[in-house]
């Protein structure tokens, strides 16, 4: 599953949410494996053909195919290194977006004024939306649509929960005189 969510942590802060949203690629590293082996060999079978036929160049075209497939798997993979964090403390909710040679983003909203907008049923446009004080941030575009909905679900709830919990600035009452 493409996200991770940790319920409370030992840190001073209490967490109430804390989830780390990756890409799904549905090729595993083995599987990327066997096709690139599998599409070299047929491709070294259909080059071998047309070269003892005397259509030597076409040899040439065949290993660019399976290059040019290489490549596109290669950046594939590489652009599956992105992750967002999305982490909900006492003081704040945080959004850390991650991705490979970029900058990481980071992104602090007060949770109190937060709200969290998911289209229910989702479609394949939807997104998930963080807003507070005319600031929005989308969050999980490349989750399918149905992982953004049970990410929204999970935020909200844990927003409601942290809005029922006690603040630990609240003044304390004072304890009754015996």
């Amino acid at each position: 599953m493409p996200m991770t969510s940790v319920a409370d942590s030992p840190s001073a802060a209490r967490v109430f949410f804390d989830a780390i949203l990756h890409p799904h690629r549905s090729l595993g590293r083995t599987g990327f494996l066997i096709l690139m082996g599998a599409v070299g060999f047929v491709s070294f079978a259909v080059s071998l053909a047309f070269f003892l036929l005397g259509a030597w160049p076409i040899v040439g075209f065949l290993g660019l195919d399976v290059l040019a497939l290489w490549w596109a798997f290669r950046a594939s993979y590489r652009s599956a290194r992105l992750y967002e964090r999305v982490r909900l403390t006492e003081e704040e909710l945080t959004v850390q977006r991650v991705a490979w040679k970029q900058p990481d983003r980071r992104w602090s909203f007060q949770p109190f004024w937060l709200r969290v907008r998911m289209d229910d049923p989702p479609e394949h446009e939807s997104q998930v939306t963080l807003s507070s004080h005319g600031r929005t941030v989308v969050v999980g575009s490349f989750l399918s649509p149905e992982e953004r909905l049970e990410f929204a679900n999970a935020l909200q709830n844990a927003l409601r929960a942290w809005r029922r919990a006690p603040s630990p600035c609240a003044p304390c009452a004072p304890e009754p005189v015996r």
